[in-house]
């Protein structure tokens, strides 16, 4: 699985962050950054809460 951003959407909001911090990465006032945009299945639960969770729809998960 692949974590895939769409950076026009994306407002900072952290939720991302919160709930998978070994992938995504927000700074204070920006777009995220996907620090592992292939995610071990071991962190796998945790960035599908996070794709979930974005309340922009920024994020998604491609095969």
């Amino acid at each position: 699985m692949r974590v895939v951003l769409d950076p026009d959407l994306c407002q900072g909001h952290a939720e991302c962050e919160f709930a998978a911090p070994e992938v995504f990465s927000v700074p204070r006032r920006g777009v995220v950054e996907i620090l592992r945009d292939t995610p071990p299945p071991p962190l796998l639960d945790a960035v599908r809460e996070a794709v979930r969770n974005c309340p922009t729809r920024a994020l998604r998960l491609e095969d």
